[in-house]
């Protein structure tokens, strides 16, 4: 399967409304905010003056949105430099274990690399979710317990 990643551009409120929504489901949230009032806070948030954070959506090979990483950037890390954060990587279940969460995270760890004013890579994952636990790993990204 060919997956290409892409930043989200404002046309992609709507789809990635629509993921947010599929997140807190898989997540077991059964008090859904209204679609209108989500799709609201995703332009804000990703499309505002100024963003408050960012997306990368990978596609499939017919061009249909199968999962997304949102991201920000923390100050201060390492000495005065940045990291950046992941805060959600949501993969569409129909598709999960196809390479679709692997190709998100290297394009974020390769922004982050090319990135002069960040140090790293920064993620979190509740440790009950060891399925998520298991994929870092896989990667080679050790595990640490606390911060």
């Amino acid at each position: 399967m060919t997956i290409k990643v892409r930043a989200a551009v404002k046309a992609d409120a709507d789809v990635i409304a629509r993921l947010i929504e599929e997140t807190e489901r898989y997540y077991g949230s059964t008090a859904i905010q209204p679609f209108d009032e989500r799709l609201r806070q995703v332009g804000q948030a990703l499309f505002g003056s100024p963003s408050l954070a960012y997306a990368l959506l990978a596609e499939d090979e017919a061009g249909t949105v199968v999962g997304y990483a949102a991201y920000s950037y923390l100050w201060p890390a390492v000495g005065s430099t940045s990291s950046m954060f992941l805060k959600e990587l949501y993969v569409r279940e129909s598709i999960r274990r196809s390479g679709v969460a692997t190709a998100l995270l290297e394009e974020l760890r390769h922004m982050a690399a090319e990135n002069p004013a960040c140090s790293r890579l920064e993620w979190m994952t509740d440790s009950p979710n060891d399925g998520a636990r298991a994929f870092y790993r896989a990667l080679g990204y050790p595990e640490f317990q606390g911060k």
